[in-house]
């Protein structure tokens, strides 16, 4: 088991509950955009905490960024990384993860689970690949939304907003429905990326199903 041991460079909440990470990077260190690795704290009683986080940069960069949803009420490894400071260390293991970028087509993330489209949003806007391209993004409120300026500069009017405990004006409010998919998805020979809750995911690839669309076509992970 291959195992790093990394410092951080900073560390900062970048909503009310999603922390933002930079750390070094090992030399030779490599993933693909969508792509996670298995995280622990090196400090007692938590180097076998290993969970699993996103990289949230791209692959060529010289350092390695990650965005983490905190649960502080759990008490566990995300309420400890919110205790972390610059200069403390973590432990990187192994890489892994099953969605990676096949072309065109519609991302349908649930809250967290949109990490690892951040990085492949990021990775074909260095390319200039954005193409047409859309995010279907669902969370509860408004202040949840990860990155809401990036991904609206991203995206444009490809960025679709969708919140279940809040009404916004410009937003769409509920659930996503096998209505909402047919309004946002105009082509069902392309791909579909999807990521969030187990229900949630579940649910989305009924949808999916209902409207005729490939499985071979369904990209996804659980987050």
């Amino acid at each position: 088991m291959t195992q790093h041991i990394v410092k951080i460079n900073s560390i900062k909440l970048i909503t009310h509950d999603v922390l933002q990470i930079v750390t070094e990077k090992p030399q030779k260190h490599t993933f693909t955009p969508g792509q996670a690795t298995e995280i622990s704290i090196n400090k007692s009683g938590w180097k076998d905490e290993k969970r699993p986080f996103t990289f949230t940069c791209l692959p060529n960069s010289d350092y390695l960024e990650f965005t983490i949803k905190t649960y502080p009420s759990r008490k566990g490894v995300t309420n400890e990384l919110l205790q972390l400071k610059k200069n403390d260390m973590l432990i990187l293991h192994e890489v892994f993860g099953a969605i990676t970028y096949k072309g065109e087509g519609v991302f349908i993330a649930g809250g967290a689970g949109v990490t690892p489209f951040i990085c492949i949003f990021r990775y074909l806007q260095s390319k200039n690949a954005t193409g047409n391209n859309k995010l279907i993004f669902a969370n509860k409120t408004k202040g949840d939304i990860i990155l809401a300026h990036e991904f609206n500069k991203l995206l444009g009017r490809n960025f679709i907003n969708i919140l279940s405990d809040e009404k916004v004006d410009g937003y769409a409010h509920g659930q996503i429905t096998e209505g909402f998919l047919k309004v946002h998805i105009s082509d069902y020979t392309k791909n579909v990326y999807i990521c969030g809750p187990p229900p949630m995911m579940d649910e989305i690839e009924k949808q999916l199903d209902n409207l005729k669309i490939d499985e071979k076509l369904i990209i996804k992970e659980v987050f």
